[in-house]
């Protein structure tokens, strides 16, 4: 059938807000024209992250309700370890509070100055913990997944060619590990071929060089995988993502995306010299080894979510769903990232409002009218988050100007999807009319959290 529908039953509902033009006006101006600084009861629908908003099932909230909050060995640490290596098959799990945790961590083992670390794409946080250890982050993205308008499976790749260059020239010594993103985040989404992953390894190989996978939504790149790689059409989910951590040493991963939890993340690796200093610096800033700063009862949640998402139903739901999304902006010549990936829909900034700039960020502003519009949240992924200013004052932009609608797991439904796409056609109607915007505060790190615009 050509029409999808969730593959669950609402049993518990929450009232969103619905608010004037005039009302978020203020609210915007109050929140220094950053969506990151609106306040949840200021917003309809909130787009802003598919991070720990997941709708938890009744199951897993049976699971909490049975939690077993014992500080150290408690049976919901020894549910969740065995469910993840079942997965992953990864010697050592080390649970942390939430991805950044995990990365921080890793990176206080590995990084440092001097270190450099390539990947597909790092997210904002990965480069945040990398570049704050004092080492170099390297994007090596393919050549598809740099172009928003072009069509293709798996835009998602690592550059093979340039990750080995990149080896010759600073030297194997120097890159401590290599990391894959899956599905390639900051790149839209797009995910990874299962082909490119064994490449990469295989390349990496030969340098003594560890693959480390950021695994946030290895599910979603599973079903990629089964859907448009030749020889994966008959596995399970669950096969393709054992295949997948195969070829890999190690692994982050925040739990709040294909975990379907509100919180967690982890380490996994399969280097005890690794393993031991991780699990000396968990405790000292996270918690005990087997709980790392979660409740345990939220363990248990994440035991069962990481179940719940292999089910191949919900993965074509939740992929389905940010199709659907898609196709409606497409139909109403609104330009987007093509094709959608696994967790939301990017407008594509450049095309959307030309007449701005990238110093001037027509991200930030499309988000800023969005939100005007409809009450919608959303994510600037461009300048914003990227770009910076070098030693000359020369302004480098982000390699891609782009707005992420990240749409939370089993959360909103068709109508909603609907009222989306028209708050964003109705912007996409009067793009001419969106502003210039400067930023007037900033953080020396991950300035998009926090920092303050106003339009020029």
């Amino acid at each position: 059938m050509k029409s999808f529908i969730e593959p669950f039953k609402i049993k518990a509902i929450e009232e969103i807000p619905i608010t004037t033009r005039q009302e978020r006006e203020e609210y915007l101006k109050k929140a220094n024209f950053n969506p990151f600084s609106l306040r949840s009861e200021h917003i309809t629908i909130d787009l802003l992250t598919d991070s720990g908003t997941t709708a938890m099932s009744s199951k897993q909230w049976a699971a909490i309700m049975d939690g077993d909050e014992s500080y150290a060995g408690s049976r919901n640490w020894f549910e969740f370890e065995e469910t993840i290596r079942d997965i992953t098959g990864f010697k050592h799990i080390i649970p942390t509070h939430q991805g950044r945790a995990a990365e921080k961590i890793l990176f206080s083992v590995i990084g440092g100055v001097g270190k450099i670390i390539p990947n597909n794409t790092h997210f904002d946080t990965t480069r945040g913990n990398l570049e704050f250890s004092g080492a170099i982050a390297i994007d090596l993205p393919s050549a598809e997944g740099k172009d928003p308008a072009l069509r293709a499976d798996f835009k998602g790749n690592i550059d093979l060619i340039g990750l080995e260059k990149l080896i010759q020239e600073k030297g194997k010594e120097n890159i401590p590990i290599a990391m894959i993103t899956i599905t390639n985040n900051s790149g839209g989404g797009q995910p990874v071929s299962m082909e490119n992953i064994r490449k990469a390894k295989e390349l990496l190989n030969k340098y003594d060089i560890p693959l480390y996978l950021d695994s946030c939504r290895f599910a979603e790149n599973a079903y990629f995988i089964k859907q448009r790689e030749k020889g994966y059409e008959n596995k399970t989910i669950k096969e393709i993502a054992r295949e997948m951590f195969s070829y890999a040493d190690g692994a982050t991963m925040s739990s709040k995306k294909d975990g379907l939890s509100n919180t967690g993340g982890y380490i996994a690796t399969n280097d005890d010299k690794v393993a031991e200093k991780a699990k000396t610096i968990l405790i000292v800033t996270e918690g005990f080894i087997t709980y790392g700063g979660l409740a345990r009862r939220d363990l248990a949640a994440l035991s069962q979510g990481f179940r719940e998402v292999l089910n191949e139903n919900y993965l074509e739901y939740r992929v389905g769903q940010v199709r659907y999304l898609g196709d409606l902006l497409l139909e109403a010549g609104v330009p987007i990232l093509e094709p959608t990936g696994g967790h939301g829909v990017y407008l594509d900034a450049k095309r959307f409002a030309p007449h701005i700039s990238p110093e001037f960020f027509p991200g930030q502003a499309i988000s800023c009218e969005i939100y005007l519009e409809g009450g919608v949240r959303a994510c600037e992924i461009g300048s914003v988050m990227f770009g910076s200013y070098d030693e000359n004052g020369q302004f480098n932009p982000a390699l891609m100007e782009l707005v992420r609608l990240a749409i939370p797991r089993r959360v909103y439904t068709k109508s909603h999807i609907e009222f989306i796409a028209e708050s964003i056609i109705n912007v996409y109607k009067r793009r001419e009319s969106l502003r210039p915007m400067k930023i007037t505060w900033q953080a020396e790190f991950l300035r998009h959290f926090t920092a303050k615009f106003d339009y020029v």
